[in-house]
């Protein structure tokens, strides 16, 4: 119990070290991931608790959103760096004309994650997101850590954010261990 403390005042004090460093990123009132489900283009249901016990990037983004294309090299080069330490990556798009194909919009840019659509009751209601981009950086338990509506693909606080998130799951993991 001690130790689940001590990790959890870890990430509050990484929150707060990275909200110091940087206007774009910042806590939110929102403490914890809610529970959700959504499908890949092809069909394919991820659910919220499938993603826990692992570090995520949740993007939220529309297709046709300026500021998400410029930003997404910028997830791409964290997912690719950081993915066989753990890191998960997806977007969920929401916003969208009936007719987009978001997963076939992040192929053609040369993103490898894969988005969830139809993500707007997700987005709005269980997040509270009102525009785009805007990514969240989960911890393995669940916990926000923190969320950006930066848009620039060479902001150094996603990958401090990332690198706090690696930090993270390596407490908890020695804390299992215990």
């Amino acid at each position: 119990m001690r130790l689940k403390t001590l990790n959890s005042l870890v990430s509050a004090f990484l929150a707060l070290v990275i909200f110091s460093l940087s206007q774009t990123v910042y806590a939110e009132p929102l403490q914890h991931m809610p529970k959700w489900e959504l499908k890949t283009e092809t069909g394919d249901t991820i659910k919220s608790d499938d993603l826990l016990g692992k570090p995520l990037i949740l993007h939220f983004w529309a297709t046709w959103c300026p500021y998400c294309k410029k930003l997404l090299p910028g997830l791409q080069r964290l997912h690719t760096l950081y993915q066989d330490q753990g890191l998960q990556t997806y977007a969920i798009s929401f916003n969208e004309d009936d007719d987009a194909h978001p997963q076939a919009v992040l192929s053609s840019r040369g993103i490898t994650f894969s988005t969830l659509v139809n993500g707007d009751y997700v987005a709005r209601k269980l997040f509270k997101i009102d525009g785009t981009p805007t990514t969240i950086f989960i911890n393995a338990d669940g916990s926000v850590l923190a969320i950006t509506r930066s848009s620039n693909p060479k902001d150094p606080y996603l990958e401090k954010a990332v690198k706090a998130l690696l930090k993270n799951a390596n407490i908890g993991q020695q804390d299992s261990v215990k």
